[in-house]
């Protein structure tokens, strides 16, 4: 073989080693005789002088219609042979009182696991794996969801079966005391994460009893607050026509899902009870600071105060959703992360959070985990950094990398046809336009460096938030907590 060197070949092997290919001794005397490629190359701004014509893309829209006044949105794709079906019912836990709360939290796995009227749990499992059938259940504070995907020629037997599941629930009480025995067991576990246990603590004292505050224990959990007849009651208030919206896609023409569809609604009936308004929380408003007293070699930090910025067309929410992004949600590039980690080495990690609701106000704040030594230092850095942004706007770069980051990340939306008719069930369940998206997009990209400093002047006050700490009270020092204000020792939840 030959090796190149200052243009020249020098044989440092003969011509045909064992085992080496024609092909390939034919190319190592093509580099013995051929010029520097350095010679032949344009070089590197002639690469950089190449034009591309600008990329469009066009969102694909799914189509929206109604069905015995239930609304319904379909996307056809034929790429794969396989359909996707979302229900979506309003009426999450956040909807009911606080006697309601385990029940709610417990729906979606009672309907999964359950079985139904005429089907055994076992006899359910069976015919999912049997027919290759994927099936997911959920709930949150104001809705219960279910989605079903399934290959195009079982969609009948699947929709059948997963409808069942939905609309002639079981509630089987072995199934109910397996699920019972594991929220006991959590919240027996819930001290052994300090992030779950200080999230939990921080809801508590900003939304107290609302929903969001709410957390699991074993009065909840008592053997008559989760009965079959519990759930059925409860189950027969959500589960109705009026609270459903459903979506289709993948391998179904409109045309072809619309008697479907009509099977599937004409199989919910109709709402007898309203469901209540999910009540708004009334937020904390005093300055504080919280020491939840654990034994550990890491203080969790969460700290932040409302906020009247909500999700909304309007330019004060996409000021604040940059400014959140420049101050400490924008990951690496993000001024929290390089001050606390970078520039002082107090955490490996920090973020800034900024909370925007439809309905109600949200939370401007921030979160870190550091040595208990370090807490207050780590907090102060974090509080300088605020009072940064509301004093000077930012750098222009800081402005364009967090605007790049949502305009290149925005074909991620539409990486599947589920996916996107997913988010079009949300806007439409959330009041929210069709072309949300659309507006998020245009709103982010007219967001000035001014527009910044302006959102984080009026709406962020660093030395007035409620502050919670978890962890080692002596390592950390009770005097240094209380240079921050006064001190409240909390109870263990």
């Amino acid at each position: 073989m030959s090796a190149r060197s200052g243009g020249r070949c020098h044989r440092t092997r003969p011509n045909r080693p064992l085992g080496l290919s024609v092909a390939f001794a034919a190319a190592v005397q093509f580099l013995c005789t051929a010029p520097l490629v350095a010679q032949v190359l344009p070089g590197r701004s002639a690469v950089e002088s190449i034009e591309f014509a600008p990329l469009e893309f066009t969102p694909p829209a799914p189509e929206q219609y109604t069905v015995d006044g239930v609304t319904v949105l379909s996307l056809e794709d034929r790429t794969l042979p396989m359909v996707t079906v979302i229900a979506r019912f309003r009426g999450g836990y956040g909807h009911f009182d606080r006697e309601w709360y385990a029940p709610a939290v417990g729906l979606p796995a009672m309907l999964r696991y359950g079985g139904t009227t005429d089907l055994e749990p076992d006899s359910v499992e069976l015919l999912l794996e049997f027919y290759a059938i994927q099936t997911a259940f959920q709930s949150g504070g104001v809705s219960v969801g279910s989605t079903l995907n399934t290959l195009t020629e079982h969609l009948d037997t699947s929709l059948e079966l997963w409808w069942s599941l939905i609309t002639q629930p079981r509630f089987d009480e072995d199934q109910i005391e397996v699920w019972r025995g594991r929220e006991l067991e959590n919240v027996l576990r819930r001290a052994d994460d300090p992030g779950g246990l200080a999230y939990s603590a921080f809801n508590r004292l900003m939304y107290g009893d609302h929903s969001i505050g709410w957390v699991m224990d074993e009065s909840d959990l008592a053997p008559a607050a989760v009965t079959p007849e519990r759930f059925r009651r409860l189950h027969e208030r959500v589960f109705c026509r009026d609270n459903l919206i459903l979506g289709l896609a993948g391998d179904l023409s409109r045309e072809e899902a619309e008697p479907l569809v009509a099977r599937l609604v004409a199989a919910v009936p109709p709402c007898t009870e309203e469901i209540p308004a999910s009540p708004v929380p009334d937020i904390r408003q005093e300055a504080g600071v919280f020491l939840l007293e654990r034994d550990l070699d890491q203080a969790v930090v969460i700290m932040a105060h409302p906020t009247s910025v909500r999700l909304a067309d309007d330019p004060s929410f996409f000021a604040a959703t940059i400014g959140n992004a420049i101050l400490g949600g924008g990951g690496f590039s993000s001024r929290i992360l390089q001050r606390v980690r970078s520039d002082e080495g107090y955490a490996y990690s920090a973020s800034s959070l900024w909370t925007t609701p439809r309905r109600y106000d949200g939370l401007v704040g921030a979160l870190t985990r550091t040595r208990p030594e370090n807490t207050l230092p780590a907090i102060e850095v974090i509080v300088g950094s605020m009072e940064e942004l509301r004093a000077a706007p930012p750098a222009e770069q800081e402005l364009k990398t967090a605007v790049d980051r949502i305009v290149n990340g925005y074909v991620f939306n539409f990486q599947s046809p589920d996916q996107i008719v997913s988010r079009m069930m949300l806007y439409a369940s959330g009041e929210l336009p069709a072309d949300w998206l659309e507006r998020y997009l245009e709103g982010v990209q007219a967001v000035t460096t001014e527009d910044v400093r302006g959102v984080f002047a009026e709406h962020l006050r660093p030395r007035e938030m409620t502050i919670l700490v978890v962890g080692d009270a002596d390592r950390i020092g009770r005097d240094a907590l209380e240079e921050l204000g006064p001190l409240t020792i909390l109870d263990p939840l």
